[in-house]
């Protein structure tokens, strides 16, 4: 070859035909190992919340189940090794807790069986109804939602104070219409179910209502406009757009507020105190009571995991059920 045979570009001619070019320095970028994709770079951003979750969520979880193999009691030097008897003993006949700790988590299922239902589809109504154009929507918006930001300890206390059998406005409203004014609302069975369950949902029902809403605005219209040219009424719009639209927000609002009537505390403490007898006590009375009043961390701690054992069946349940037939319907 010579001379002659090799082409001549002339200066900025492979620029102007478009020919990659690489960047002023890239280069010597490249040598020095600085221009190569940084693979760690995802795993530096996501260290503070591997730090948060390691030191909150992971480390007290172990911590939790070590306890719970011992005898163990914060003021006594010795915590003897038990292994699992304090498991067996919430199973065992016989034992001095598993009576008391069986009647707690029944008081929990009956509040979860009752609130559960009632915050999940009234919650929903109320978001189709605040989904609508009327004057006046984003006041009732947040009247709904504010008593979601009050504490649990207000919430109670006002309540208990309206409840009150004796001094309670509203055993003293119904006096005057001529029902029975001596209702026990904190008292007596099943009353204080119903004043447990009422001011729940009265407390919690906006946050709910706000989540429906979310999803409900991410539906398209152009769904619901073609199924009222296919001359679908109102019901089966709401069966075959709303309820499919949903699915995943129904399921999280489900989750969410079965967890949250099993972990009721607050309103059973505050205004029945466990009561009438150990009636209302809950799962999470008791183990706070074992653990904290009687020292028996090591069994407050195994049952703290019997319990959330059944939640996470229940909720694994709740998945099958709902994603399961969802995933079934889709393939056929």
């Amino acid at each position: 070859m010579t001379a002659a045979d090799v082409p001549l570009v002339a200066p900025g001619q492979a620029e102007a035909e478009g020919a990659p070019q690489s960047a002023p320095g890239t280069g010597r970028l490249r040598e020095r190992g600085l221009a190569r994709p940084r693979r760690w770079a995802p795993y530096v951003f996501l260290a503070p919340y591997f730090a948060l979750f390691g030191l909150f969520v992971a480390t007290p979880i172990v911590l939790g189940v070590w306890i719970s193999l011992h005898d163990w009691d914060p003021f006594l030097p010795s915590r003897p090794w038990v292994g699992l008897d304090n498991y067996a003993d919430l199973f065992r006949s016989g034992s001095p807790i598993r009576a008391n700790f069986w009647r707690a988590m029944r008081a929990t299922a009956l509040f979860t069986a009752l609130s559960v239902p009632v915050l999940v589809t009234l919650p929903l109504l109320l978001a189709l109804a605040l989904n609508r154009r009327f004057p006046g929507r984003s006041f009732f918006r947040a009247m709904f939602f504010a008593p979601y930001v009050l504490g649990v300890a207000v919430v109670a206390l006002m309540w208990r104070l309206l409840l009150d059998p004796h001094i309670g406005v509203i055993n003293h409203l119904l006096g005057k219409v001529g029902l029975p004014a001596d209702t026990g609302w904190t008292t007596a069975v099943p009353w204080v179910w119903v004043s447990l369950v009422g001011m729940t949902v009265w407390w919690t029902l906006g946050y709910n209502a706000v989540i429906y809403l979310a999803g409900l605005q991410n539906i398209h219209r152009e769904l619901y406009d073609a199924a009222r040219i296919d001359g679908a009424t109102r019901w089966q719009q709401f069966r075959h757009v709303t309820m499919p639209g949903l699915r995943p927000v129904f399921v999280f609002v489900v989750t969410m507020t079965v967890l949250g009537s099993a972990n009721m505390f607050g309103q059973a403490y505050l205004v029945t105190g466990g009561g009438p007898g150990s009636e209302t006590r809950t799962t999470i009375m008791y183990i706070a009571e074992e653990g904290f009043r009687n020292f028996r961390l090591g069994g407050a701690a195994a049952m703290s995991y019997v319990q959330a054992f059944f939640l996470a069946l229940v909720n694994l349940g709740m998945f099958v059920l709902f994603f399961g037939r969802g995933s079934d319907e889709d393939a056929q």
